[in-house]
């Protein structure tokens, strides 16, 4: 299971050789702690928000277990993780993805998670649209734009991503705009918004996104990490100081888990102005919005099964294998071309 300790004045420590999470009661200061055990061999994630706390115990036998800590910021972005020294895979996997980043191999990898990522997003409004049917017009105009969109993605060459990344990034932002448009425009009129923003949102829709992107980055960089991958070794995005450029790369395709967790909620009306706070500028996810929407996410992605490669398993089990599977058609020796 993944632990997402948000609560403000939560304490993380061990207790018999268990994690043991003291969690303040609600009510007036002083009102005590509740207490939760759990054991370390059934805990696969460690996530700790701002106003929370642990101890050198806690990280020593999540260590132990192979269990990563990960240290996120208001808006639910990683800012940090403590993980195991050890690699845990052949660093040639990550010589071969910066041979990768530099060659054709780039090309086709960027272009198959943009193509993919656009078609998630097609199906996903082809999905919406079947109880829609007053909004089938506008609906399909919109599907059919991004089906052009991803038509250009497919036909661009280039022997490296820097030759074809400006047209890319356009491509899929002109492809954004339509998407959201769409998605804003089958919600309540109360819920709309106009396009994306961050930091801080613009309303309370983004707000709910960004933080289920914020934790789709955490599961995608631990996916890389025990993959082997170097999640700052990016083929698409800039590799600027201290940014995880390939965590935004091989994300593109799994967005799509954080905008229907997402956009289920709001359809569904289990959203509410008690979820957000606004500040300076624009909206931020409370307490109660953080825990709505964490044990969404998690039942989305690590409880529901789908059928994938011929089996049925979880989102997040899925994502591992992807990841797996990319490290190693990096390493796989060339195929013979018989004649």
């Amino acid at each position: 299971m993944q632990l997402h300790i948000n609560t403000y004045g939560s304490y993380l420590h061990v207790k018999e050789q268990m994690f043991e999470i003291r969690v303040p009661k609600e009510g007036p200061p002083k009102s005590g702690m509740k207490y939760n055990h759990l054991a370390a061999h059934k805990v696969k994630t460690i996530i700790m928000a701002t106003g929370t706390a642990l101890s050198t115990d806690a990280i020593k036998l999540a260590m132990m277990h192979n269990v990563d800590i990960v240290f996120v910021e208001q808006y639910g972005d990683p800012i940090g993780r403590v993980w195991h020294s050890k690699l845990g895979s052949t660093t040639k996997i990550r010589k071969e993805q910066l041979t990768a980043s530099l060659n054709e191999v780039g090309v086709k990898w960027v272009k198959h998670w943009i193509m993919t990522k656009l078609d998630n997003q097609i199906n996903l409004l082809k999905d919406l649209k079947k109880h829609r049917s007053q909004q089938h017009g506008f609906i399909d105009d919109k599907i059919e734009r991004i089906q052009n969109l991803n038509l250009s993605v497919q036909t661009l060459s280039g022997k490296q991503v820097s030759e074809i990344a400006d047209t890319l990034r356009g491509l899929e932002g002109t492809a954004g705009r339509l998407y959201f448009e769409t998605l804003s425009a089958l919600l309540a009129k109360e819920y709309q918004f106009s396009g994306r923003s961050s930091r801080p949102a613009q309303d309370a829709f983004n707000a709910f996104l960004n933080y289920a992107y914020g934790m789709l980055y955490g599961k995608v960089e631990r996916s890389l990490i025990i993959a082997g991958l170097d999640p700052y070794l990016g083929f698409l995005h800039r590799d600027d100081y201290n940014q995880l450029s390939f965590v935004f790369d091989f994300i593109e395709p799994y967005r799509i888990y954080a905008d229907t967790v997402v956009f289920r909620l709001f359809s569904g009306k289990k959203v509410n102005q008690s979820h957000t706070d606004q500040i300076t500028n624009g909206y931020s996810l409370n307490q109660a919005g953080k825990e709505l929407l964490v044990g969404a996410i998690n039942k989305y992605l690590e409880e529901d099964t789908i059928r994938y490669r011929g089996r049925n398993q979880t989102r997040s089990n899925g994502l591992q294998m992807d990841a797996h599977t990319f490290a190693n058609s990096l390493i796989a020796p060339p195929q013979e071309e018989t004649v």
